[in-house]
């Protein structure tokens, strides 16, 4: 029986990862160019990555582990026909950008300096009190393609009216390279502090940092380290850290807690208990429970503000995603950061005023 099961599940993956969509960075449609369709949106998102750069076209970078910090950016395109909570993702290319997103313009930065300097100019674009950043760190199964498309849809969708900056981590990219994903993400540590150093040198009034997945174990690792050489929120301008179906040992969040500078108190997890990508974690972890499909009041306990999701059933990218795939999440989150510091300060008042009939439980932190 185990044998069947492990063969079915084979098939499963090798099925998903021939599925897979194309990678579309910088490929534009020669018939249609996305700058003719002047009513889709643009989104320009500056991304700071971990991975190889690489000449396979559509890419920009590749599954492999730098050394060093790529400096890049994008520009995403909405279509004017976008569906709110959907990612109208090409299947084959080149997109149509009447119809699906498309991402042009690939920039790539020789030097902090140059990457700064384009990104305090997107800044210098939006009023004073706009000139904020969202830090977003992917998750599992990612290729950059992936990741910098739901950065795309999750700004246009939440309404976020600051600048976004994709953390890109070298994810491999496909469901059966889990471990490989893992130990990525701990590489990635020391170099998310280094993105964080150098994003404090712009001119940005404040920031926050959303992270996804298992790009939550590698933010919580990376606040760890930083709190323990008396660095955490140095600047003050961090906001808010807001982790979303965090794919973290509970065991291990608790002790990431207990090393946390709890001064700062504007953790906010956004939890599901139907998260069916968490559940399949769970048991490749040994049974120990995810924080993101955790109970809420256990994790209220730790410092953290619980926002369960699990009554909420309408989100078109599935239970794992539910932060961008539910209209009515995606667009509660997006009010939430661009009415900080109020989403981190009077949280339970803030909260219930912007959450009104959702189906969402919010369990303050308690400790």
């Amino acid at each position: 029986m185990t044998s069947i099961r492990l063969s079915a599940l084979l098939v499963i993956l090798a099925i998903a990862a021939c599925a897979r969509a194309p990678e579309l960075v910088g490929i534009d449609n020669p018939e249609v160019p996305t700058r003719s369709i002047v009513e889709a949106t643009k989104h320009k998102v500056f991304i700071v990555t971990t991975r190889e750069d690489t000449e396979v076209v559509g890419a920009l970078f590749s599954e492999l582990r730098a050394d060093e910090l790529g400096l890049a950016s994008v520009e995403v395109s909405v279509p004017p026909t976008h569906v709110l909570g959907e990612l109208e993702r090409p299947k084959s290319l080149p997109p149509d950008p009447r119809t699906e997103f498309a991402v042009i313009d690939p920039a790539i930065y020789g030097s902090e300096s140059a990457f700064l300097s384009s990104l305090n100019s997107e800044l210098r674009s939006r009023p004073a009190s706009q000139r904020e950043l969202l830090l977003f760190v992917h998750g599992y199964n990612m290729t950059t393609s992936d990741a910098i498309l739901q950065v795309g849809q999750f700004v246009e969708d939440s309404g976020f009216t600051g600048v976004p900056v994709l953390f890109a981590w070298a994810s491999a990219g496909q469901l059966s390279r889990y471990v490989y994903d893992l130990n990525s993400a701990l590489v990635a540590r020391p170099l998310l502090i280094d993105a964080s150093e150098i994003l404090a040198q712009s001119i940005a009034t404040e920031y926050h940092v959303f992270a996804h997945s298992m790009g939550g174990f590698l933010t919580m690792e990376a606040i760890v380290d930083v709190t323990q050489k008396g660095q955490f929120n140095r600047t003050g301008r961090l906001q808010n850290v807001v982790l979303a179906s965090p794919d973290i040992d509970l065991d291990l969040f608790r002790s990431q807690m207990g090393e946390i500078d709890t001064s700062f108190d504007r953790f906010f997890v956004l939890l599901s208990k139907d998260d069916s990508a968490l559940r399949a974690s769970r048991r490749i972890a040994g049974g120990v429970p995810r924080v993101g499909a955790a109970d809420a009041d256990e994790l209220s306990t730790l410092g953290v503000t619980v926002i369960d999701l699990s009554q909420v059933d309408d989100s078109k990218t599935g239970s794992h995603s539910k932060f961008s795939g539910s209209p009515n999440v995606v667009q509660l989150i997006g009010r939430g950061l661009n009415d900080a510091p109020g989403y981190g300060s009077r949280r339970q008042t803030a909260l219930e005023q912007v959450i009104g009939d959702l189906p969402v439980r919010v369990v303050p932190a308690s400790n």
